[in-house]
């Protein structure tokens, strides 16, 4: 087996695939230390900057000194504190929707719902480009995959018509992380309603960035509970810290606490996690000034990254992947760039289509304006 591992192990090397973990010293921010060298990031999903801000950390030591590090057991046995609950009712809240419950991670999460709901005498109807968990939650649940063209509501209707028996859920990504665009969440909606399914969205990359209070993608849309069911967040992304959450009204908070086996057989999250995350979550609420600035970045680096003849995708969130082709090619670039002090990572099969390997940017309202023209510079060197 050994042998067998070790020489695929070199193909996948041959092939540009090879994934290799670099070593980050000190917190996130746009300026950091990565391999020892200092290197300016564009990979990280912190959108408002508030992985390091002091509030946060504060809030954090604060609950580590009323509640200790670990949460010492699964949520159903003795380890849901006062801190998972009042987070859950913030987040609940925040949503607009009945409950809240929290997930270790938005994998286990997405996981955890799919599972729940759907088994083998129904029917999962899934954008193309989803985010690998809603895919292999599809896989795990035993239920009638079908994953429709992306962001093509026609294709989704297509499906619908032939799957008239059992449970119907279609699931999609807010904001498709490694395009950057949005779901057409009004249309899918009308899919559902006319399919008689619910539909459920993953706004990973939406919730702090998009709509009133960095609401999300559904806010974005004025869109409510009742057209999306399903309300799938995580807490790494703009809210700086970690985890996630599933909201939605009480029956189906209900059913995933006594059936989503990704809750019930984890530990849950650390105490002083969630007392950091209420903090991060008020931050976020109050952060327009943040996500004014991060549009006038995102802004500045299309208008830059035009004037360069670089080939954008049609994406207006900090998510803005440069699309290269071959996998070789976005390696080479990506490696180029590093040589420059610009850490971009280049996103390769199977997370996209073959042939559509890319250098994934990614903007925070941490970077500065010079950051950016730093970065369109070495853009510059690169690929003209």
């Amino acid at each position: 087996m050994e042998a067998e591992l070790h020489a695929a192990l070199v193909e996948r090397r041959a092939q540009a695939l090879y994934r290799t973990r670099r070593v980050v010293d000190g917190p996130q921010a746009p300026q950091q230390i990565i391999d020892g060298r200092e290197v300016l990031s564009f990979c990280s999903n912190d959108y408002l900057g508030l992985a390091n801000h002091p509030e946060v950390i504060a809030a954090l030591q604060r609950g580590a000194d009323e509640y200790g590090v670990g949460a010492g057991a699964a949520h159903l046995i003795n380890g849901h504190s006062r801190a998972h609950h009042a987070l859950e009712e913030a987040l609940a809240e925040f949503t607009g929707r009945e409950r809240a419950l929290l997930f270790s991670t938005g994998y286990m999460a997405n996981l955890g719902v799919i599972t729940a709901l759907l088994g083998k005498t129904d029917a999962l109807f899934e954008d193309r480009l989803n985010h690998a968990s809603l895919i292999d939650a599809g896989r795990l649940c035993g239920a009638r995959l079908r994953r429709y063209r992306h962001a093509d509501p026609a294709s989704l209707d297509g499906f619908l018509g032939k799957h008239p028996q059992g449970r119907r859920l279609i699931a999609s990504d807010g904001v498709f992380s490694m395009d950057g665009d949005l779901a057409p969440l009004p249309a899918l909606a009308a899919a559902a309603a006319r399919g008689d399914a619910w539909l459920m969205i993953d706004d990973a990359h939406g919730l702090g960035v998009l709509g009133r209070q960095g609401r999300g993608t559904l806010n974005h849309f004025g869109m409510g509970a009742g057209e999306v069911p399903v309300l799938m967040g995580t807490l790494g992304k703009a809210f700086g810290t970690s985890g996630a959450f599933v909201a939605g009204r009480e029956a189906l908070i209900e059913t995933l606490i006594q059936q989503a086996r990704s809750y019930i057989y984890t530990t849950a999250l650390p105490p002083a996690l969630a007392e950091a995350t209420r903090t991060s979550l008020r931050l976020l609420q109050r952060g327009d000034a943040q996500r004014e600035r991060l549009l006038a970045l995102i802004r500045r680096f299309r208008h830059g990254a035009g004037q360069l003849g670089l080939a954008l995708m049609a994406s207006e969130t900090p998510v803005q992947p440069i699309v290269v082709g071959e996998t070789a090619r976005a390696v080479a670039v990506s490696e180029a760039l590093l040589r420059r002090g610009m850490l971009v990572t280049a996103i390769r099969p199977p997370t996209v289509p073959d042939g559509s390997a890319r250098l994934r940017v990614t903007l925070s309202a941490a970077h500065s304006e010079a950051q950016v023209d730093r970065l369109l510079d070495a853009f510059g060197e690169v690929l003209t």
